[in-house]
């Protein structure tokens, strides 16, 4: 049996600041703090031996089969581990208490309350930290049975435990064994610091229901702003929750997963740290986060970005990086962990990202329709940075790039690339000309027009009557469902419709949408990948636009059963259906978010248009037939 547990059997819980993954056999598998970029503490999801866990579950007699359930406390971020044995019913639930400050703090806290619903249970703990991705030395002190320090380089673990769980040294690391009856319960909490400060106060089973109900009331309240009332209520909230998670609250930085180093195919080197904030995603975000209701949020990413434009200087790719660490910092080297083993034997471990440094010119048409769809374009030292930063890209926008994938394979000149420069002019005409703003909006037309004309004329291919991944090729890519979205075409232009067409037949399958194909399109890197989930739903809301409605409600439901138990989805779906790479990631819960609200739209709208041009498969029949 793998010492690994699926990606997919994972729920998330955190505090705002960081998040761990609890696996459902009660083991929390992968930590980092006191910032979701910072090294891990628990990392067993990347190594099973030097990685570092916590386990608490139930620990059954005689071998007996334990029946395991897992779930989240409706509209919370509280996790529920179930355990059902012949003699009994025992529970854990797993939760960080937000923190209420903005400000960043080195303190968070795991707080895992177990107990017993009905009959007897025995239970095990093990804690086993292994600090700085277990490159780093710790020692254990014990005082009382019910505390113990873990004390690493430059963190320390608190471990405690409320009456009833007897704490017992197991070298440098915690193991202990307890049976609790219908009706009791008992916590661990795990603590962590910086390095020397002194340790929480001892917990309290009252304390303990007391940090619940306040986590519990926290997101019930935050969720009431969601203004979502469709057809899809529990996965769009669990989404909207699952994207605050993600978000770092102190900045408002959103980052693209939780997790680094899991695999777009197991056993493959396709293993990224996700674990940042991507101007893209992020930006991308802020349109369903309005839609949402959810303004706080994007207001905050807003104040983030123009804080990058601001300071953004003169680099070789421009005065925008991809991605950022949380705070901003622009430093993101890419070391490899060759002593970890990585998930299931896939390496290299890599922390940090070398893509920072690519050029990736579609980030300026993402990042400039982020700070005006809100209509607030901000105070005059903003408009200015911004300003600049669109003189700069009229100069630079014609050259290859790395493109929205962060391939590996060298630069080109890409449709998307060159479809967001378009967003990026055409969203700075608008906002100079709507709010009366200096600007040179004579260039920015030009170049906005410059784009459009090579788009249409470089970008699309007559062989395959569809745009295109880049202009030396005929290959599609699924990067361009955003077309319709960000307005360069009607979403029942017949052009688009025909590439809608082309990409049916070659990027999906089965309602599952790939990237491209890299065989055809060759990205640096060995092995392949599953689908693309962010895809898959983009397909999904370009489908609903364009009227294929029938078509794209089908693609959704059968989306929605990749999900995990607890609706969470990775970035990809692998051959069997298995959730490969880094878990949970926010652009496919935006995606998804923005997928159910086009199909609510769309399927409240009164049937009065005119047929459009192409095909819809009818799921009931499998064939191509006329739309209605």
């Amino acid at each position: 049996m793998s010492p690994y547990p699926p990606i997919a059997e994972h729920g998330i819980v955190g505090d705002l600041q960081t998040a761990a993954l609890v696996s459902s056999g009660g083991t929390i598998d992968w930590w980092c703090t006191p910032r979701f970029d910072s090294p891990s503490m628990f990392a067993s999801l990347l190594d099973s031996e030097r990685g570092g866990y916590c386990r608490l579950a139930a620990e059954p007699r005689n071998g007996e089969d334990v029946t395991v359930r897992q779930l989240y406390l409706s509209d919370t971020a509280i996790l529920v581990t179930r355990f059902m044995v012949a003699g009994g019913v025992g529970e854990v639930a797993d939760f960080m208490v937000p923190v209420a400050s903005p400000a960043p703090t080195d303190v968070h806290r795991v707080v895992r309350v177990v107990r017993v619903v009905r009959g007897t249970m025995p239970f095990a703990l093990t804690c086993r930290p292994r600090f700085d991705y277990g490159r780093a030395p710790h020692t254990l002190t014990q005082t009382g049975e019910r505390f113990a320090l873990f004390h690493g380089p430059d963190q320390d673990l608190h471990l405690q435990s409320t009456t009833g769980i007897v704490l017992q040294p197991d070298g440098n690391d915690i193991t202990a064994r307890f049976t609790l009856s219908a009706g009791q319960a008992a916590a661990v909490v795990l603590t962590s610091t910086a390095s020397g400060r002194p340790g929480p106060p001892p917990p309290s089973l009252e304390g303990a229901a007391d940090e619940l109900e306040t986590c519990r009331a926290f997101w019930l309240s935050w969720l009431r702003s969601c203004t979502y009332r469709g057809r899809w209520q529990d996965m769009v909230n669990r989404s909207a929750i699952t994207l605050k998670l993600l978000t770092y609250a102190p900045t408002g930085a959103p980052i693209a997963a939780a997790t680094m180093g899991l695999p777009e195919q197991i056993g493959g080197e396709r293993n990224w740290d996700y674990r940042y904030t991507w101007v893209r995603d992020a930006s991308l975000s802020v349109r369903a986060l309005i839609d949402l209701g959810l303004h706080e949020e994007a207001y905050a990413f807003r104040h983030w970005l123009r804080e990058r434009i601001e300071l953004a200087g003169s680099t070789a790719t421009g005065p925008l990086q991809i991605m950022y660490r949380v705070d901003g910092d622009p430093h993101l080297s890419e070391e490899l962990l060759d002593h970890l083993e990585g998930y299931q034997g896939s390496r290299p471990v890599r922390a940090g990202n070398a893509a920072a440094s690519q050029l990736q010119l579609d980030i300026y048409g993402e990042a400039a329709d982020a700070l005006i769809v809100g209509g607030d374009i901000g105070a005059i030292r903003g408009w200015k940075a911004l300003s600049d930063v669109l003189d700069w890209l009229a100069e630079n926008w014609d050259q290859p790039d790395e493109g929205i994938w962060e391939t590996r394979g060298g630069r080109h000149d890409f449709t998307y690339s060159r479809l967001m420069t378009w967003v990026a002019f055409d969203r700075g005409v608008r906002a100079a000309t709507e709010f009366s703003r200096p600007a040179d909006i004579a260039r920015w037309t030009i170049a906005r027009d410059a784009a459009f004309r090579q788009i249409v004329a470089r970008g699309w291919s007559q062989k395959r009557q569809a745009f295109v991944q880049h202009y030396d090729t005929d290959v599609l890519d699924a990067s361009l469902l955003l077309m319709p979205k960000v307005g360069f075409l009607s979403p029942r232009d017949p052009d688009w419709i025909s590439t809608l067409d082309a990409m049916d037949q070659e990027l999906v399958s089965d309602s599952l949408v790939y990237r491209y194909d890299p065989g055809a399109s060759p990205d640096g890197l060995r092995g392949s990948e599953g689908t693309f989930n962010l895809c898959s739903f983009l397909y999904v809301e370009a489908l609903a636009r364009s009227g294929r409605l029938n078509q794209a409600r089908h693609a959704f439901d059968k989306m929605l059963t990749y999900a995990n138990h607890v609706g969470l989805f990775a970035e990809e779906i692998g051959p069997s259906g298995e959730q490969l790479g880094n878990f949970p990631q926010a652009f496919t819960h935006l995606a998804l978010v923005g997928a159910a609200m086009a199909l609510d739209e769309e399927m409240q709208r009164p049937r009065t248009s005119p047929p459009h041009h192409g095909r819809e498969r009818t799921p009931s029949q499998g064939i191509t037939a006329p739309d209605e």
